[in-house]
């Protein structure tokens, strides 16, 4: 069973904020930003939280699973322990598809929410999905705001875009689930269809 060895942030959100402000001829601040902004911000998908990356590692993930993974290709970078007989000692044409690797990564803010839409969808495969669950699980505890906004597509879009649907789309949960991705930290529930207010990029 595979498992999440460690997880690290790499970046700060005053410096998401202060690329932000660049952006709007604005020169860096000093406060922390607020949960709403980080969700705002996020949501939004703006460039600046490309600053905020993360490094993580599982290991005993099967090979196969890893292979899911290596299909992400934006925003991110893997680096897989070798089967080479040369390196290993043991004969590659002996492995199978199951056989366990380390799969470290190295990812920024909006790859992870990607990978989110395709790994957290119930057409991935439960072992994939579990694999990422780990992923998501930590970056929770360091980065709510962020863990938040790692939903699946049909959550993204608001409805279920794959050919075969699990169904999800047309239940309670998946309004439940839908609200909570769209809400905002410290707003009052918006009217349906109404605009976001206006939130200033933090000093």
């Amino acid at each position: 069973m595979a498992t999440l060895k460690f997880l690290n942030v790499k970046g700060t959100w005053r410096e998401v904020a202060d690329a932000a402000r660049t952006t709007i001829r604005l020169d860096e601040g000093t406060k922390e930003p607020s949960p709403k902004w980080k969700k705002r911000i996020l949501l939004a998908e703006h460039s600046p939280i490309r600053k905020l990356c993360f490094n993580w590692k599982w290991a005993d993930l099967p090979y196969w699973v890893s292979v899911h993974f290596v299909r992400h290709k934006y925003g991110i970078e893997h680096f897989v322990s070798t089967q080479r007989s040369d390196r290993t000692g043991e004969d590659r044409t002996e492995k199978t598809q199951d056989a366990p690797v380390m799969h470290e990564c190295f990812a920024n803010a909006q790859a992870v929410m990607f990978i989110s839409r395709r790994r957290l969808c119930s057409q991935a495969s439960p072992e994939t999905r579990a694999a990422w669950k780990l992923v998501v699980a930590a970056i929770a505890e360091k980065e709510p705001e962020l863990a938040a906004c790692c939903v699946p597509e049909c959550v993204y879009r608001g409805f279920c875009p794959e050919f075969k649907s699990c169904g999800y789309c047309g239940t309670e949960a998946f309004k439940r689930a839908l609200e909570a991705y769209r809400s905002i930290p410290g707003e009052e529930k918006a009217q349906k269809n109404a605009p976001p207010p206006l939130i200033s990029t933090p000093k």
